[in-house]
């Protein structure tokens, strides 16, 4: 993935700056519950500053601001986890 494509990746929530976990499901090459479970497999290693899952209200706002997620992504019963650059810095160390 190119680095101008991860930058329109970048959301702006509960004041950080976040990649969700599909987008970087798709940077990793695997499936977006594959890297769930790998993070709910190590969560004592994401506190809060690092991963937190979006309220239904905040995926909402981003479903209604950003024209290219993927239609099945926006239709899922499960909000998505936010990482933030120290959570993607982690996420890559559990991931493998």
């Amino acid at each position: 993935m190119k680095l101008s494509l991860i930058k329109t990746k970048i959301h702006n929530i509960q004041g950080n700056r976040v990649l969700l976990d599909f987008d970087l499901a798709a940077l990793y090459d695997v499936e977006t519950r594959v890297l769930k479970q790998a993070v709910r497999r190590n969560l004592k290693r994401f506190p809060e500053d690092f991963k937190f899952q979006l309220s239904k209200e905040e995926w909402n706002e981003v479903i209604t601001n950003c024209d290219n997620l993927p239609e099945n992504i926006k239709f899922s019963p499960a909000t998505p986890f936010a990482f933030t650059e120290q959570g993607v810095a982690m996420l890559s160390s559990v991931s493998q």
